[in-house]
């Protein structure tokens, strides 16, 4: 094993917990069970990697293997780091037959052609997705496989998640895509999150998103020697339609666990005792986050309970409704100055 082949298990072994170390050894398949067998997981985090050190050493394996333990991990935990999405668009009459083939040996001439020095893995994962491994090399060294880019992409569809991409990379990455898939273009989607499923279904739908009509009350029948029989119906129709709003909204069941929601805005200000603030050129630019460990869950149960207004506002419904959580909102309305001056003439 080279330097670079031992920092990189060195690297997986203190990332991958000890209680996961043995089963994702298990799907490599690349050591032997008397070699697995002589790893003795109940020892401190270093004795394990020497002992595997060791035991690679013994096999003659060499980076390219070491990265596919790598990704067998990244595969079976894919809600780490950060993913952006991707849509690809304008797709060519023959996309949609596109095979796994075709498309491994295409992304990787078309990237090979455009960067030198770069080392591709891909493999199909059982639920369709191409899983895409990438490490980055300069035009004088060699592929760098601890800061490798992961990519995920469904065929016949025009997502592709992405994770661990460096700016300098972004064109050249974006530009294989396009070419392998047999698209015209690609833009960004303007969904991200650390949770790969959770974008994924978010974009592609794979949730309970055909929103009812009517909305059943979640009223059950309670004491009626309420003095007042016609408040509580009152309440009681609000809350119903309050759960059908939101139910509208942002649909029923499980929701895609999405952990934030981006506004950027730029707006003119309006005070008219203010001059100063109103009658600047620039806008005004602030950035809006919304952050929970399901902020659909979140945003819903808020519109339902009465602590959001109903209906919901475009700007929170948009969320499930476009698949996105980051939006630029530009207000272009005349400032309260020129409003004024309107008045008077």
């Amino acid at each position: 094993m080279d330097d670079s082949a031992k920092r990189l298990l060195q690297r997986l072994v203190r990332r991958i917990p000890t209680q996961m170390l043995r089963d994702t050894l298990d799907k490599w398949e690349r050591l032997t069970a008397k070699q697995r067998a002589f790893v003795d997981f109940t020892q401190s985090k270093w004795t394990i990697t020497q002992e595997l050190l060791a035991v690679c050493e013994e096999r003659e394996l060499s980076v390219k293997h070491i990265a596919e333990l790598e990704m067998i991990y990244v595969i079976g935990n894919p809600n780490q780091g950060m993913w952006h999405t991707f849509q690809l668009v304008d797709a060519e009459d023959d996309a949609h037959s596109l095979e796994l083939v075709q498309f491994k040996e295409q992304f990787k001439s078309h990237l090979s052609e455009l960067k030198r020095n770069v080392a591709v893995k891909i493999k199909k994962h059982t639920d369709e997705a191409v899983w895409i491994r990438i490490a980055w090399g300069d035009t004088f060294s060699r592929p760098n496989h601890l800061k490798a880019t992961y990519v995920v992409h469904y065929l016949q569809t025009p997502f592709v998640f992405v994770s661990g991409l460096l700016s300098k990379h972004k064109p050249l990455l974006l530009q294989a895509l396009t070419l392998s898939t047999r698209h015209q273009g690609i833009k960004d989607a303007n969904l991200s999150g650390q949770k790969l499923t959770a974008i994924r279904d978010l974009l592609m739908r794979q949730y309970q998103h055909v929103f009812p009509t009517k909305y059943p009350s979640p009223l059950a029948e309670r004491n009626r020697s309420v003095s007042n029989l016609h408040i509580e119906n009152e309440q009681a129709e609000a809350s119903a339609n309050r759960h059908r709003m939101a139910g509208e909204a942002f649909g029923n069941g499980m929701l895609p666990a999405l952990q934030s929601a981006v506004y950027k805005l730029e707006t003119k200000f309006r005070d008219l005792t203010n001059e100063t603030m109103t009658e600047r050129d620039k806008p005004l630019r602030c950035v809006v986050k919304f952050s929970s460990p399901n902020i659909l869950e979140s945003l819903r149960h808020c519109a339902s309970t009465g602590i959001a207004s109903t209906p919901v506002t475009p700007l929170l419904s948009s969320i499930p409704l476009k698949g996105r959580n980051y939006f630029v909102i530009t207000d272009n309305a005349p400032s309260a100055s020129s409003q004024m001056c309107q008045t008077q003439d």
